[in-house]
């Protein structure tokens, strides 16, 4: 059966349900409608409705949705049974930014290791490493990595994607200002920050 798609904004709501789910699961409440969840929530019903329905289908009339079984969706489709490795290549002080984010394994990444051509920014031990680049390819494939940080500047981008694309790695987050050349079997999530900003302000001088 395929999978229901989950928009970017739906999965960016899910771990408010889940939190509010497991609560309820330690009080030993069996089931809640979805009107229920939008109240403790401060959401619209339709839209906890809308939600809960790409995730997991629609409630049951009357009972609602179970809970557990709710909350294994959510699990699931956030990934919490098993994280998907990332690496980041690029300590500088987006890189390091995105190092210190304590959100990303809420979402199923986790980041195991950053890698930069700088010795002065290397640092061994802690929580997540900055290594040489030159360790890249024997660290992917020890430890299966599968996505790809890419916070260098646009000189280096391409050579830094075509050395995660050799190392196996299948995704890549690039917020270096340039367009990457990928294969087709590559997935690509190109992260622009100007026009992000941009964007805001334009909304901004509407007002």
């Amino acid at each position: 059966m395929k999978e229901r798609p989950v928009t970017r904004a739906t999965l960016g709501r899910l771990p408010q349900y889940l939190q509010l789910l497991r609560k309820l699961r330690d009080e030993n409440v069996q089931n809640i409608s979805a009107t229920a969840i939008a109240g403790r929530l401060s959401l619209g019903e339709v839209q906890v409705r809308k939600d809960l329905c790409a995730v997991s289908g629609a409630g049951r009339p009357r009972i609602g949705y179970e809970i557990s079984g709710l909350i294994e969706s959510l699990e699931k489709i956030l990934r919490y049974d098993k994280c998907t490795s990332a690496v980041l290549v690029g300590a500088g002080k987006l890189g390091r930014a995105l190092l210190e984010y304590d959100e990303f394994e809420e979402y199923g990444v986790k980041i195991i290791a950053a890698f930069d051509c700088n010795e002065h920014i290397l640092k061994k031990g802690g929580s997540t490493e900055i290594l040489p680049l030159n360790n890249f390819e024997s660290f992917c494939k020890t430890n299966n990595v599968q996505i790809g940080i890419i916070t260098v500047g646009a000189g280096s981008a391409q050579e830094v994607c075509d050395l995660m694309i050799k190392n196996g790695i299948s995704a890549i987050w690039n917020f270096a200002p340039c367009k990457l050349n990928i294969s087709e079997n590559v997935i690509l999530k190109q992260e622009k920050l100007a026009l992000s900003l941009a964007h805001l302000n334009n909304q901004l001088l509407r007002i």
